[in-house]
């Protein structure tokens, strides 16, 4: 797909399994201001898999990431969630956490989508940093597939269901949340911009469930009604990482 400017190239890519609903990706390139990668793996309904996320984003002066298995559920409220996927990734979290240290300030509200290993970083552009965060990406893929090998079905319907909702509220936040809705908007107008995020960034949004997104976040409705547009309501930001080293969370209330 080529943007309005005829140079920059939006490139798209998607694929399914038995355990995977959709592969994505969405590479922006040909651009002298910026490449982009989002790639991400939605795991069927049928298995409480975390979501494999990628997101980067390179200019000449910096490079904007974010790599992490989201995790499906709440991780505070769901212990036996936490130990089931993260316990033993806590390790690999560690080791890139010292390589690609932590961002800064990220909203409590994005922070309730990411899990202790989550990696959140900036760095000017080089060899080096792009060596190790490639290392990470391939590291991070081979443990969810990993984890992906080792998941068994889900037979029980109501947990099913728990799943298919868990899925579409972390869908339904993206898709109106996203901080990259404003780069569409401008490579490719606002039309295919919106038809490109329901399709294809966060297919599943319109199948999946039909909440809306004040019914999963109603902190988010003005006093007309709709949806308050800037990022974060609470007002609430951790400019460390707010996990320890035991994947516990240290930053108070999320809230």
């Amino acid at each position: 797909m080529k943007a309005l400017d005829g140079r920059t190239e939006l490139q798209l890519l998607s694929f399914q399994a038995p355990k995977i609903r959709l592969l994505r990706s969405l590479s922006i390139v040909g651009s002298e201001a910026m490449q982009v990668l989002d790639f991400a793996v939605f795991p069927k309904p049928e298995f409480d898999l975390p979501i494999f996320c990628a997101n980067f984003f390179t200019t000449a002066s910096i490079n904007i990431i974010v790599l992490d298995l989201n995790p499906l559920h709440d991780l505070i409220s769901r212990g036996d969630y936490k130990e089931k996927y993260y316990k033993k990734l806590l390790p690999l979290g560690l080791k890139y956490a010292e390589l690609l240290p932590w961002g800064g300030k990220l909203t409590s509200e994005s922070l309730r989508f990411f899990s202790p290993i989550v990696i959140w970083t900036k760095f000017a552009p080089s060899h080096y940093k792009h060596s190790i965060l490639y290392s990470a990406f391939v590291d991070y893929y081979k443990a969810w597939l990993d984890l992906m090998d080792q998941a068994t079905i889900e037979t029980d319907p109501s947990r099913i269901l728990c799943n298919r909702e868990a899925q579409h509220r972390y869908l339904t936040w993206r898709k109106e949340k996203d901080p990259g809705h404003h780069i569409l908007n401008k490579l490719i107008g606002e039309t295919l911009a919106k038809d490109l995020l329901g399709s294809f960034l966060f297919n599943g949004v319109d199948e999946l469930g039909s909440k809306t997104f004040l019914d999963y976040f109603p902190e988010y409705r003005d006093k007309n009604g709709a949806v308050i547009e800037k990022r974060s309501v609470i007002g609430k930001s951790f400019e460390l990482r707010p996990w320890n080293s035991r994947g516990e969370f240290i930053g108070n209330d999320i809230r």
